[in-house]
């Protein structure tokens, strides 16, 4: 089946979120695939989404977010996501990464050529204001661990930025 054990248990409160791309290929290393999310979830914000916190790496990325119908909103970035990425990867050409993508691709997605994300989306539900601060402060220091950068608000494609310095590349709904 393949399906995740991780499961949106209440659709009201924040979930903790990690998406990847399939065979952790790294599609984010461009601006313009980084874009496409970033857009996704302007777009989700203007419709409900809280979104507390982000940061994009070149395979994955991990978020916590809010909405009432959370479930629907990740199927919706998902789907729309893998959509745009896929249409840009094709226009720009990116022929080994779509190899890529089709034959990993599991064997009952019938519907389509590609599949750009891994199924399932780990979500984990927020319980209290010391899970809040943990979740938040793995997914800042996610680019320093790696050795990306030094600082978590330097990594450009995070919300570390509004925590730290004000900045930031888009708005979120900052948590306390």
């Amino acid at each position: 089946m393949g399906r995740s054990r991780y499961t949106i248990t209440e659709n009201d409160k924040p979930h903790f979120f990690t998406c990847t791309v399939l065979e952790w290929l790294p599609v984010f290393t461009r601006p313009e695939t980084v874009d496409i999310l970033l857009d996704s979830w302007r777009y989700q914000r203007a419709q409900g989404l809280q979104l507390y916190g982000y940061v994009i790496l070149e395979n994955h990325l991990h978020f916590i977010a809010q909405a009432e119908r959370l479930d629907q909103c990740v199927t919706g970035f998902k789907s729309y996501t893998a959509r745009q990425i896929i249409d840009y990867l094709e226009g720009k050409g990116a022929k080994q990464i779509l190899e890529r993508l089709q034959f990993a691709k599991r064997a009952h997605k019938r519907d389509r050529k590609y599949q750009f994300w891994q199924e399932g989306s780990h979500a984990e539900l927020i319980l209290n204001d010391d899970m809040m601060r943990e979740k938040l402060e793995y997914i800042h220091h996610n680019p320093v661990k790696r050795g990306y950068v030094e600082k978590a608000e330097h990594w450009r494609y995070s919300s570390a930025p509004n925590y730290f310095s004000g900045g930031g590349l888009m708005e979120i709904d900052r948590w306390n």
